[in-house]
């Protein structure tokens, strides 16, 4: 049981930084305001992959703290 949720855990963990290091980043200062205006011009927007990515990160956040916390129960 143990090994189990162990290697759930270590699953839980790689997606967790797996869709953390997929989210674009947020863009700030001059440079980001002139790629964000020509980025919105020539219809490049990701907002749904990136508003999928927080889903599933969310996700993995809360079900590596509920695995944590099962396995020091264990």
């Amino acid at each position: 049981m143990r090994t189990f949720v162990l290697v759930l855990q270590v699953i839980s963990a790689l997606g967790l930084i797996a869709t953390v290091l997929l989210q674009s980043g947020k863009s700030a200062g001059l440079s980001g305001s002139i790629a964000g205006g020509a980025e919105t011009l020539f219809g490049g927007s990701k907002k749904g992959l990136n508003e999928l990515f927080s889903k599933l990160s969310t996700g993995c956040a809360v079900a590596f703290m509920i695995l944590t916390l099962i396995l020091s129960i264990l």
